[in-house]
């Protein structure tokens, strides 16, 4: 929005400087005046309507060799990325395609977030391989393909009643709070 105020300011600098501009005897300053302040308008209504399109430009889809989607939704260029068997905490939100929540850290009466050693088998496969893949203050989304969460599995009661059905894929926020190694 800033750049675009810049823009029709500039605009309209341009265009009274050459309105007010030393004319000649033979010209005639009121059309020129009038044909110079419409085509500033002109220029600075086009730059208001690309400007939105190119600010409101979503996020670059990320993918994965596995098969997980994702974007930075918050990005983080200072922080540090874990390794295999580093200890992380994340905080995370998981949802079905339906948009229907299943989990999250953040929930009443839970903790802000979840600790455990990357690369082990706490949390789905997919969750590793996104965490694995972030620096610390980083958040994304991801979409895990069945194959890196609950598989053919799926999280079902032994009534038959599935929270999340067999072949699901899943759709996670996820914000990598910390890293550290682990102790000895």
């Amino acid at each position: 929005i800033n750049m675009m105020k810049s823009v029709i300011f500039l605009f309209a600098l341009l265009s009274s400087a050459a309105a007010f501009s030393v004319q000649d005897s033979n010209s005639n300053t009121r059309r020129n005046f009038l044909t110079t302040l419409t085509t500033g308008a002109s220029a600075a209504a086009a730059a208001a309507v690309i400007a939105p399109t190119i600010a409101n430009a979503g996020p670059e889809i990320l993918k994965l060799d596995s098969g997980i989607k994702y974007a930075i939704t918050k990005p983080s260029e200072k922080g540090k990325i874990p390794l295999q068997g580093d200890l992380v905490l994340i905080e995370y939100t998981g949802y079905l395609t339906n948009g229907q929540i299943f989990d999250a850290t953040h929930g009443e009466g839970k903790k802000n977030g979840v600790l455990f050693k990357l690369g082990s088998t706490a949390v789905i496969p997919g969750l590793n391989e996104v965490v694995a893949n972030m620096r610390v203050g980083e958040k994304v989304q991801a979409i895990i393909p069945p194959s890196l969460a609950f598989a053919d599995d799926g999280i079902c009661l032994e009534n038959g009643e599935c929270l999340i059905k067999p072949g699901s894929t899943l759709v996670y926020d996820v914000l990598l709070k910390k890293t550290s190694i682990p102790p000895p």
